[in-house]
């Protein structure tokens, strides 16, 4: 059977349950700086994206000029309630230390932020050297532009047609489908919601999974149905 030449995993959402705590982060600032939207409005549309560029997003569609100090706010926010409360989603430690093709994490949190979660959550030393953060890649640009997939592959000697990634969000999988990867879609993060699967499969997902269980068979199926086509 085909092995991949490289299992990209994100970060936010994917293996750490981070999305919902931000989006509630997110949403009380943008809502006391005038413009109300829910944690979960903030997940079903924005997530995936740099606080900085949901800024940019809402402030073309509302015409709503933002403080940039809300930038350096949500960061400190964030990160305060991260170190506090955040967790590893179910079932993720097995399902990565399964995987044994070479494997590393895309994201678009800072390194900083990322190794503090794993840390907490004692995923880091099933990545350790094998974390990319598209802010520190030569062009820092974030998701859902392609180009920290695109690093990581470089970097770690992997052909992009045989890498899978595994992304929640739309924008992930825009950037993992521009760098012609192929992509599992995953909802098992609190931040889910009805109509989750639909918007990632539509975004270019070839399956979408909901527990860490199911990723090694899925990889698999995907291998042969590759080998095959």
């Amino acid at each position: 059977m085909n092995q991949p030449d490289l299992v990209i995993f994100d970060c936010d959402g994917v293996l750490v349950d981070s999305e919902i705590i931000a989006a509630r982060v997110e949403s009380d600032l943008l809502t006391a700086a005038g413009f109300e939207i829910s944690a979960e409005e903030i997940a079903e549309s924005y997530a995936g994206l740099t606080f900085k560029d949901i800024l940019l997003k809402i402030e073309e569609k509302a015409a709503i000029p933002f403080q940039a100090s809300l930038i350096t706010q949500a960061e400190e926010l964030v990160d305060r309630r991260l170190k506090n409360e955040v967790r590893a989603i179910d079932g993720v430690h097995e399902a990565v230390a399964d995987v044994t093709a070479p494997k590393c994490i895309c994201s678009n949190s800072t390194s900083e932020r990322i190794e503090m979660m794993l840390d907490r959550t004692r995923i880091l030393p099933l990545f350790k050297g094998r974390i990319f953060s598209a802010l520190e890649t030569p062009s820092r640009r974030p998701k859902p532009a392609p180009d920290v997939f695109l690093h990581a592959a470089r970097t770690l000697g992997a052909d992009p047609a045989n890498t899978f990634v595994i992304e929640d969000s739309v924008h992930g999988i825009a950037g993992a489908v521009a760098a012609g990867m192929r992509v599992i879609g995953f909802t098992g993060g609190a931040h889910s919601y009805p109509g989750h699967a639909d918007m990632l499969t539509d975004a270019g997902a070839e399956t979408v999974i909901r527990r860490w269980a199911d990723l090694g068979g899925v990889i698999a199926a995907l291998s042969m149905w590759s080998e095959n086509a």
